[in-house]
């Protein structure tokens, strides 16, 4: 049998394959997740967390799914707000490393195990790219969020500005690899900045976004367009 992992591949994997791909890849790097989060970013992922808790603009007592959950960063952020929430992630591991408190379920997040219109918010931090259909997702949440209820999710970008975005290539395609292959999975973090090619125009998301019901969504760049959040509130 061959070692090579289903994420150590030369092109982007599609469909089934990714799936099997982000959840194995996932359950490998979930023990040192956090700490690696936080010497790449240099804890800026910190502060886009809680820039997203923030937009999310809910009161204090709402119920919040944070859906492709890792190991729980949101769901601390939220509890700290005031707010209830759930963690759902695909990856078993992650959910293991999951230190939050809030229920967890492992679950594929285009096919949430919740009623119609029975959330107040739905979060996502940094997983839009790992998604297989993100229209099929997008229409998820518009049915999970009761109106007037909220989203929130992050994920990574590429910066406008020529300069940012040429150091931004070399720092993530040259040197979290080798951050990662020191640290915890080579193959891993080759995978996660390429990952960014899979998200389509910022538009074609807000485009999407307004057509399963959120038709105020509004798209930021953060921290220089190293990462982006978009918001709406459920008509």
């Amino acid at each position: 049998m061959s070692n090579t992992r289903s994420w150590d591949t030369e092109h982007l994997p599609e469909g089934e394959a990714k799936v099997a791909a982000v959840r194995d890849m996932f359950d490998a790097i979930a023990p040192k997740y956090d700490r690696l989060n936080r010497i790449i970013s240099f804890r800026l992922d910190v502060r886009w967390r809680k820039r997203a808790v923030r937009d999310l603009a809910l009161p204090a007592g709402s119920n919040v799914l944070d859906l492709a959950s890792g190991t729980g960063d949101l769901c601390i952020d939220l509890r700290k707000a005031g707010m209830s929430s759930v963690s759902m992630d695909l990856s078993f591991g992650m959910l293991s490393a999951d230190r939050s408190g809030s229920p967890r379920v492992q679950t594929d997040i285009l096919r949430l195990p919740v009623p119609d219109g029975s959330v107040d918010g739905v979060m996502c931090g940094f997983a839009l790219r790992n998604l297989v259909d993100l229209p099929t997702f997008f229409n998820e949440l518009g049915r999970v969020v009761r109106p007037g209820g909220r989203i929130a999710l992050l994920d990574v970008s590429v910066p406008k500005n020529r300069v940012v975005r040429w150091g931004n290539g070399i720092y993530f395609g040259k040197i979290v690899p080798k951050i990662g292959a020191a640290l915890s999975d080579g193959p891993a973090y080759a995978y996660l900045p390429k990952s960014v090619a899979y998200l389509p125009l910022p538009a074609v998301m807000v485009s999407a976004l307004q057509d399963a019901g959120f038709a105020d969504a509004e798209h930021t760049q953060l921290s220089g367009g190293l990462t982006q959040l978009m918001v709406g509130t459920r008509a």
